[in-house]
């Protein structure tokens, strides 16, 4: 006989109570109505009925029945083991925080290897927790400095630090006793390739300790395997309990840009003509940061955008080059075109461009492209394109790469990473208002160059200036025009905050281990690299 679980099943009146019970009867209505809008008019109990579904009871779940409470705070430090070396106990900083979840960056490691972790996740301990068992804390896999300089890093990052008290840290719930899952069973998981999304899953196969996840709505992209007791699934309503951003299932919305609209004094207009038409189809958050990012690219001064914006929780991040450094922010989450529009509608207000976008098609007049403005188009909507976070697509490509009216204007800024979930969009040369054969002939001034276009290159590029005092803009621009096959990967000089100092240190063998490089591209950029060390480009 086996032996029972003694925990309760998850009841949606529980639910309702544990959430509006502080609240009248007419307010807890009000509450949840405004709620069930909120999550673009997904609702777990109308979803189970209209699927006919059941959900997986909590037993089934290494979590805790009543979900523990999160009091950290942004910059706190603790211990956590290195995700990509679970062997080693590192320092890291909370840079993230979204229901019961912890966003943890190791110190001495980039914004690429962020990692999400529960506050009760045995895999992360107050400072103090390894020495105090034997232990010693190690760098983390890749650490950006020489070994021998670790003790010395590890001094002052944690001088002056503020530390996470023990007393907000909580006891890991156990395992249950085997696997009770079964095919069909509907639950909450967090998607490994956007970890900072948690959507609504069916259990599509079960093997002994194993189970298939299948996110409902997408075609297998994102699907995984994983044991019964793993961390990252939770029962229906889990997000409801934590305050976590419940995605819908997959839903395609799509914006259009208005290219005969007035930019206003802020956005060049030339540079607008050259954005794609329209962002999306792709899951409501990442329409929005791409079209947020669109407009901060096309800024005279990328600062003035960004002043308009405030951190915000749970969406896509954007970033900005100003003060001769990379700025990023989140947005909110939405879940829904409307509150798409309603963000970029007071956005475009605030920047004097009214009528920018809209949910339906314009008639759009292209402007023509010139050679350089052609090698320089806007390499960030390259679909399968490395990028500064973004992350949710219609879930056929991958990219690598928080409430609505409090995110515009400015306040603190976070930095984050991540795995954009969306396509991008390289327009192509005849949608741009070129014909093919003025396409072909701007192909053959790139390639050989001419008197007019080398003058120009020569007048804005960074290469009169010492390279070590470079920005990181001035590294990407140095990239694209070296050679215009190299252009697509000046994004990821971007992600990885190589400005002119450290562009100076790169060689190939480390493009290829820490920015996933091609041999090809990697020879060619340390080519160019030698010839500016030399003085010859």
């Amino acid at each position: 006989m086996q032996k029972s679980d003694p925990r309760k099943e998850i009841d949606w009146n529980d639910v309702r109570k544990h959430k509006y019970g502080h609240l009248s009867e007419s307010a807890s209505q009000y509450q949840e109505a405004t709620d069930i809008l909120e999550l673009g008019h997904f609702t777990w109990d109308k979803y189970l009925k209209e699927t006919c579904s059941v959900p997986a009871p909590v037993h089934c779940f290494k979590q805790s029945y009543t979900p523990p409470s999160n009091e950290f705070k942004i910059s706190m430090k603790l211990e956590a083991q290195d995700p990509r070396n679970t062997t080693s106990t590192c320092i890291a900083t909370v840079v993230g925080l979204t229901g019961a979840r912890l966003r943890l960056r190791l110190d001495g490691s980039d914004n690429k290897n962020d990692f999400w972790r529960l506050v009760d996740s045995a895999e992360i301990q107050p400072v103090g927790n390894c020495e105090k068992n034997g232990g010693m804390l190690q760098p983390p896999l890749g650490f950006r400095l020489n070994a021998s300089s670790w003790p010395m890093f590890l001094l002052k990052t944690l001088n002056g630090a503020e530390m996470a008290p023990i007393r907000i840290f909580h006891k890991e719930p156990p395992s249950p006793s085997h696997n009770f899952f079964k095919m069909g069973m509907k639950l909450e998981a967090v998607d490994r390739k956007n970890p900072h999304f948690i959507c609504p899953a069916t259990i599509g196969e079960v093997r002994g300790s194993e189970v298939l996840v299948t996110f409902d709505g997408w075609r297998g992209a994102f699907d995984y395997w994983c044991r019964f007791d793993s961390r990252d699934i939770f029962p229906v309503g889990w997000c409801s309990l934590t305050g976590d951003n419940l995605q819908p299932p997959g839903t395609k919305v799509c914006i259009y840009l208005n290219k005969n609209g007035s930019t206003g004094p802020h956005l060049d207009k030339k540079k607008v003509q050259q954005l794609p038409d329209h962002f999306g189809p792709a899951r409501a958050s990442v329409v929005l940061q791409q079209a947020v990012q669109a407009c901060i690219d096309c800024a005279y001064h990328q600062k003035t955008v960004f002043s308009f914006l405030k951190q915000g929780h749970g969406g896509e991040v954007i970033s900005a080059v100003f003060d001769r450094e990379q700025h990023t922010l989140n947005l909110p989450a939405v879940n829904s075109i409307t509150y798409v529009l309603r963000f970029l509608e007071k956005l475009c207000h605030n920047l004097r461009s009214d009528n920018l976008f809209g949910n339906q098609p314009f008639t759009q007049t292209h402007l023509s492209l010139t050679s350089t403005e052609y090698s320089h188009s806007h390499d960030r909507y390259l679909p399968g394109e490395t990028f500064v976070l973004g992350n949710s697509l219609a879930r056929s490509l991958e990219l690598h790469s928080d409430s609505m009216d409090s995110t515009l204007n400015p306040t603190n800024l976070v930095s984050t990473s991540q795995n954009l979930r969306s396509p991008g969009y390289r327009p192509l040369l005849p949608s741009c208002g070129l014909p093919l054969s003025a396409a072909s002939a701007v192909r053959r001034l790139c390639s050989r160059g001419s008197d007019r276009y080398l003058e120009s290159r020569d007048a804005s590029r960074p290469s009169g200036r010492d390279p070590s005092s470079w920005t990181v803009e001035d590294v990407m621009q140095f990239i694209r025009e070296a050679d215009p096959q190299l252009g697509p990967h000046a994004d990821l000089f971007r992600k990885h905050e190589i400005d002119g100092k450290a562009l100076l240190l790169l060689r190939s063998d480390m493009m290829m281990k820490y920015m996933g490089l091609k041999l090809g591209p990697a020879l060619k950029l340390s080519f160019h690299i030698d010839r500016l060390k030399q003085g010859k480009f």
